[in-house]
């Protein structure tokens, strides 16, 4: 810190920036163009791949390299908190204490640093690379100029996620080998544009998956139409087949016909096109619905930095979670900028199937750790994705050779209407008030084979902030014998069977409530629900009272979700309180949820220990961040992730902490979700819980309508839904 802050002194400005003098305090008024944690631009991406491309040690590995993912390092706690404060508006110098000396201003940033995990395709190696960045780097005028690559070292027995492009090359060379093509020959299909082949990666459950070699399994389907893009191919698995894929040298190499399974016939409701291909007509009677905003959103952005109804945040995006929420505040009167979290994001998701047959056994896929849910995501369209006045942000990742790839509208920043917040009519007078709730959502949605996920955060006006997932897409189905039937699934068609199985997903919350960057002074207290006893106090045995626990350590803090004890957990500040003497507080209220229905010894819970409890807490260390671990794909240790680092057993009296909540749902499919399965939702609630001294829902305006707007407020703009009939 010493060396990023200095006591006032003489400086040369560079060209173009200027300096303004506030009592005393110079404070540079143009911002460096990238903030410390905005996500890599294209050209620091294309800095950082040509560094380490130029760092290899012979022509042959430079050649070997394949770019899993290039991702920022985000710096430090104290250089966000020194960036907010001096470098990037809105300007807040409360963030860093002053010294004794007197006031201080920054000198400079330090650059910003990639990280990039590469893949060695002929020495088979997982090599982490750090390069640094500078703003003439990123510029990479003509394309000549490098990084400096700050450390590289080799991890060993690790494999990282499979790549989009490793996926293509399976897929062709599987349709290549002959014996396959045999096989489907029996089967009747010889057109192998109609064979589907899905890489699944191995998991671990045997030697025989170590990590020594790059392995997958794919699983098979078959459409029935060439001509027809949209045609679901799920619709008819092919089962029986045994594939063993290595994916280093892109070879089959271990391969059987174990069964053979008819495909299932052609289903009239294979297609999930509009119209009579679904096999029925599409409803006439629905009007369009038009959401307008027809004097602006009520938010405002600047670059990353978004400002919304006293709520302020910064949005990024890495290849591996998808979208992350930096910088958490609410503004409060006079109170000012009040910290609620430093990061937000959902950093695992495992999906187990209950299916003990082959291949059913080995679905269990962790989609951000072995895929990535950034780099499956969609490029929105507005209309149908998102709708009203939206605010789109593309994400760049590199490809598996090192060029770099943009998706377009791959977030979506926009406002919606969210009915009633509060009403209250008095019966004596008449008289009534009533204020409409408003909530922001930021979000992006991905597909991982066949099913597509919705992450969404949603801020509203009463200090609430919900997260919640959005399950939808196709089926992954198996195929029945004529006759068969399977305990663990659903029959949804002749042949053909939906299995049983659950989603699970992780959010990791750093929480930061009233506390300034370098603050620790926040603890976790769960509440319970309790009867009380009968007896003297209690004659008439109505009577409940909530109890309060402070979890003290990490093995203390290992919990589940309760119902039937309204069971909820406080983050709270051990030095702020209310106006009633209280510790102001965020409570982590849950949804929906569930715990792994497996047996302990099952083996993908050796990777996925953490999914055992749907609560834990840590104290906040940097290279704590996925909870499986970095690299779970074919991980046969236990000692990595969430369930290890708790072992510790650090104390969470007073500290910085972060949560971990675990939520999913069990999923027994039903006919109604063929040919498509209507979005599943699932999540939770993040709510002050005496943070504030009175509800911000009084601050809301009645009516949108009724306010005087000025240019640049970030007042409430109206939301209108019009009703617009095709006369």
């Amino acid at each position: 810190m010493a060396t990023l802050i200095r006591p006032v002194e003489p400086i040369s400005d560079p060209p173009a920036t200027k300096t303004t003098t506030t009592k005393g305090i110079s404070i540079m008024t143009r911002a460096q163009t990238s903030h410390p944690l905005d996500p890599l631009s294209a050209a620091e991406i294309s800095v950082a791949v040509a560094t380490v491309r130029a760092a290899g040690a012979t022509p042959e590995v430079r050649d070997s390299m394949r770019f899993v993912e290039a991702v920022l390092v985000e710096p430090h706690k104290h250089v966000v908190a020194l960036a907010d404060a001096y470098f990037f508006p809105p300007f807040q110098p409360s963030l860093l204490p002053r010294t004794k000396g007197g006031p201080v201003i920054p000198s400079k940033l330090p650059p910003r640093q990639a990280r990039l995990v590469v893949y060695n395709k002929r020495s088979n190696e997982t090599s982490v690379w750090i390069v640094e960045l500078s703003e003439v780097h990123a510029a990479t005028r003509g394309g000549h100029h490098r990084g400096k690559v700050i450390s590289s070292k080799v991890v060993p027995n690790v494999q990282p996620p499979m790549d989009a492009m490793e996926y293509a090359e399976c897929e062709a060379v599987v349709k290549d080998f002959p014996p396959f093509r045999e096989a489907m020959k029996k089967r009747g299909i010889e057109d192998m544009d109609l064979v589907m082949v899905d890489p699944w990666c191995m998991g671990y459950h045997s030697n025989a998956d170590a990590p020594s070699r790059r392995l997958a399994k794919p699983l098979i389907f078959c459409r029935t139409e060439s001509d027809c893009p949209m045609e679901n191919g799920y619709a008819r698995p092919v089962e029986g087949i045994h594939v063993l894929v290595d994916m280093q040298n892109m070879v089959v190499i271990e391969f059987e016909d174990r069964k053979l399974v008819p495909l299932p016939p052609a289903d009239p409701l294979r297609n999930y096109t509009a119209g009579e291909t679904r096999g029925g007509v599409d409803r006439s009677d629905v009007k369009p619905l038009q959401i307008i905003q027809p004097e602006g959103p009520s938010f405002r952005v600047n670059g990353n930095f978004i400002e919304w109804q006293k709520w302020n945040f910064r949005i990024g995006f890495t290849p591996r979670e998808g979208l992350v929420i930096y910088s958490i505040a609410y503004v409060d009167g006079n109170r000012g900028r009040r910290p609620v979290a430093h990061r937000l994001s959902f950093v695992e998701m495992v999906v187990p199937y209950g299916d003990p047959n082959d291949p059913h056994y080995r679905k269990n896929a962790f989609d951000a750790g072995e895929d990535g849910l950034g780099k499956n995501a969609h490029s929105l369209r507005k209309g149908c994705d998102c709708l009203g006045y939206i605010k789109y942000f593309d994400a760049h990742f590199t490809n598996f050779t090192g060029g770099v790839e943009t998706i377009e509208n791959c977030v979506c920043l926009h406002e919606e209407d969210h009915g009633i917040l509060w009403k209250h009519q008095d019966w004596r007078t008449g008289l009534a008030e009533v204020r409409r709730s408003r909530r922001l959502t930021v979000s992006f949605i991905c597909t991982v084979a066949n099913y597509e996920y919705g992450f969404f955060w949603h801020f509203y006006q009463d200090g609430k902030i919900e997260a919640e997932v959005k399950i939808t897409g196709i089926l992954s189905l198996g195929a029945l014998q004529p006759g068969e039937t399977r305990k663990y699934g659903t029959t949804i068609a002749p042949g053909l069977y939906a299995p049983v199985h659950q989603h699970f997903f992780v959010a990791r919350m750093d929480m930061a409530v009233d506390c300034k960057p370098g603050e620790a002074f926040n603890q976790v207290v769960e509440v319970n629900l309790k009867v009380e006893e009968p007896g003297k106090g209690n004659v008439h045995n109505n009577a409940f009272y909530a109890e309060e626990e402070l979890l003290r350590s990490e093995l203390q803090a290992m919990r589940d979700c309760n119902p039937l004890t309204a069971r909820h957990w406080i983050i709270r500040n051990t030095r702020n309180v209310n106006r009633t003497g209280q510790l102001t507080g965020f409570k982590l209220v849950p949804g929906s949820n569930c715990l792994p229905l497996a047996g302990s010894e099952a083996k993908f819970l050796r990777r996925a220990a953490f999914l055992k409890h749907n609560l834990w807490v840590t104290p906040y260390a940097r290279e704590e961040m996925y909870p499986g671990g970095e690299f779970p794909n074919q991980n046969p240790r236990v000692g990595e992730g969430l369930a290890t680092w708790v072992k510790q057993n650090r104390s969470l009296e007073e500290a910085d902490i972060v949560l971990w909540y675990v939520f999913g749902v069990t999923y027994v499919p039903r006919l109604e979700d063929w040919p498509v399965m209507p979005v599943e939702r699932i999540g939770f609630m993040l709510m002050p819980h005496g943070f504030f001294n009175c509800s911000p829902a009084v601050d809301v305006p009645p009516s949108a309508t009724d306010l005087e707007l000025k240019d640049n407020d970030i007042a409430t703009k109206p939301i209108q839904n019009g009703m617009m009939a095709k006369l």
